[in-house]
């Protein structure tokens, strides 16, 4: 439901029942599906030049200047057709943004590409923080988290959460300790499953256990005593990141 989501809030489905209110006007909107295509003999700075005359853009050197924060200066007078797909997802948010838009509709925008092409196109997403509001949804949660102020989690069409992902973090996730041992970890296992302080005990791969607790000042005073009482060796612990993704599975599970 996440596109036909973002397509009701561009105006370009209807919804079936409901009502949506956008403080920005029809005009101020951009919209980048997921896998933009252009006509591959466009050069670059065709296909932005195109879209800001759709826009009734005539500001001088915007074109340039989205390009430029897009990172396509340089290939501004290449042909589309060779360009990668990391490429393509930037010269897509360039067009989308050349007309100045309040409000910016990304659906999927790292989607499909390389480490590299993901890491370049978040990075264009967070630049555009304070010149546009920017919506966009992803199954990628390690991406949601690393450029969004505010997440809404939908769970089978029910909107489960909508707010500040510190928020959520600080609310959701459990508190747990990874210990990563050198050795099968089955007494040490009962010895911390035995604790007042442990809610959890798992095994998170041949050796590693991951340890909920009831907070990370009882760990920090009591776990290192537990596990040298056991004799285990220890390679290391350390407190779990808490990740949205952990969130997200312990609020929708």
């Amino acid at each position: 439901g996440k596109t036909t989501l973002l397509s009701i809030l561009a105006g370009l489905r209807r919804p079936t029942t409901g009502e949506i209110e956008i403080a920005a006007p029809p005009a101020r909107r951009a919209v980048l599906p997921d896998t933009p295509r252009f006509d591959k003999w466009l050069t670059a700075r065709e296909v932005v030049s195109l879209a800001a005359a759709l826009n009734g853009q005539d500001r001088a050197g915007a074109v340039d200047d989205v390009l430029a924060r897009a990172g396509l200066a340089e290939a501004a007078d290449r042909a589309v057709g060779g360009f990668s797909r990391g490429m393509l997802q930037r010269l897509g948010i360039a067009a989308a943004i050349v007309g100045d838009p309040e409000l910016v509709l990304l659906d999927e925008p790292a989607a499909a590409l390389d480490p590299a092409g993901r890491r370049e196109v978040l990075d264009l997403v967070d630049r555009l923080r304070g010149s546009a509001t920017v919506v966009f949804s992803s199954h990628i949660l390690a991406d949601v988290q690393a450029v969004s102020d505010r997440v809404g989690i939908l769970d089978r069409g029910v909107l489960r959460y909508e707010g500040r992902i510190d928020e959520l973090l600080a609310g959701v996730a459990e508190t747990a300790y990874l210990v990563r041992l050198r050795e099968a970890g089955e007494e040490a296992a009962r010895a911390l499953e035995a604790q007042p302080w442990v809610t959890t005990v798992e095994a998170d791969g041949a050796d590693t256990l991951r340890v909920g607790v009831t907070s990370l000042a009882e760990a920090e005073r009591h776990l290192i005593a537990v596990l040298a009482a056991t004799e285990t060796a220890v390679v290391s612990l350390e407190p779990e990141p808490v990740t949205l993704e952990r969130a997200f599975l312990e609020m929708t599970s």
